[in-house]
């Protein structure tokens, strides 16, 4: 998906709140938003949004030498719903359908996105949560990945924040169960970006020993698939299907025409207008189906 107006009002934004956070100085503050105003300028017409703040957030990192400014904010999301990961199960083992019932936690765990939004709410978190299984989902759609499954010999899994990754992984975990012959690979972020998972993620909240997990090689909070490197292409490239996790994913695949089912909220103004949907409500659809559903704005 092409950047558009509202992502690079979005992005300027996000650069001043994030330079504001280190830095009080008007001078090195203007100095930095001219660097910024001049990496907008040169954008590409097919660049994403996503691609474009990795730009911007390397221009943050060179002037505050910072390295993973989420580390404790990813820590604190993964260890709160490890905590609450055995009664989620047992929701979705209770549930007349195991399969849709994990899917509409890992769509609901995409609320933890500090790319998105500035802050997450935690009692908006327990909220959505809590009513999972009201969020609805297209029963077309989800009967021809269930027909899907079914003929599948490897699946990608393309994840994206810290603590919605451990729903991603019992959405994983009833896959394997169900489909004990589909090969799954789960790819995250190569470098920290906002609170996207890495590796070390993935590691922490045991996603590591269940699957292969590969580092896409990038900073960037999507999935460019001319920017990551090559064991994640291959993977990619070698799927039946592929799992597609958040917004910034979407961004930057969408239009690839690959074979990707796209579960994220939609949690911006620019996505509630694109697919006509209440913010927080979420979204499953097939690659070859978004043209159907989305309005070009």
């Amino acid at each position: 998906m092409n950047i558009n107006l509202e992502c690079i009002y979005c992005n300027i934004k996000k650069a001043d709140s994030l330079f504001s956070k280190y830095e009080m100085d008007k001078k090195r503050k203007l100095e930095f938003m001219k660097r910024v105003f001049k990496t907008i300028s040169m954008t590409e017409k097919s660049d994403t949004s996503p691609y474009i703040n990795a730009k911007i957030l390397r221009i943050l990192n060179e002037e505050f030498k910072l390295d993973d400014i989420y580390y404790e904010v990813k820590k604190e999301y993964n260890n709160l719903l490890i905590s609450i990961e055995d009664e989620i199960l047992k929701n979705i083992y209770s549930s007349e359908d195991r399969l849709l019932m994990a899917l509409k936690y890992a769509m609901v765990g995409n609320f933890i996105d500090f790319g998105a939004m500035n802050k997450v709410d935690k009692n908006k978190l327990k909220q959505i949560i809590k009513t999972a299984s009201e969020q609805a989902v297209d029963i077309n759609e989800y009967n021809n990945f269930r027909k899907e499954l079914n003929r599948t010999r490897k699946i990608a899994y393309i994840v994206d924040n810290a603590g919605e990754i451990v729903f991603d992984k019992l959405f994983i975990k009833v896959i394997n169960q169900m489909y004990p012959n589909i090969i799954l690979d789960v790819i995250v972020r190569g470098k920290p970006v906002y609170n996207d998972a890495t590796v070390i993620d993935a590691e922490e909240i045991g996603l590591c020993n269940m699957v292969k997990v590969v580092g896409n090689g990038t900073d960037i909070p999507g999935t460019q698939l001319n920017k990551i490197n090559q064991e994640s292409k291959e993977i990619i490239d070698d799927a039946d299907i592929i799992i597609s996790k958040g917004q910034g994913n979407f961004e930057t695949l969408s239009g690839c025409g690959k074979n990707i089912y796209y579960i994220f909220l939609c949690k911006c103004d620019m996505f509630t207008k694109r697919f006509n949907m209440e913010k927080f409500k979420g979204i499953f659809v097939n690659e070859k189906n978004v043209k159907h559903i989305i309005n070009e704005i």
